[in-house]
């Protein structure tokens, strides 16, 4: 359910499968959001600055709850920043 979901998640954002369960097991493992891995999850997008900030925030509404929930209510630190 998690793989089919992610891949749901990374088609709409036209992203790879692939770099976005790295980006996240990057993310569980350390418990840690990485400001830095989500631009360069990114960059293969070529967007400018500010289309890459809104496409930043629509990816992180889908990834929160994700992550939330794969977390197992652990804390992820820096997560907050893109909870509403």
């Amino acid at each position: 359910k998690n793989a089919r979901e992610l891949a749901v998640i990374a088609e709409k954002h036209g992203l790879s499968p692939d770099a976005l369960q790295g980006f996240i097991d990057s993310i569980l493992s350390r418990r840690v959001f990485d400001p830095d891995a989500l631009t360069e999850l990114l960059r293969p997008l070529g967007l400018g600055w500010k289309a890459r900030a809104q496409k930043e925030l629509e990816l992180m509404d889908d990834l929160t709850p994700l992550l939330r929930k794969q977390a197992e209510g652990q804390e992820i630190s820096g997560l907050e920043v893109y909870e509403r």
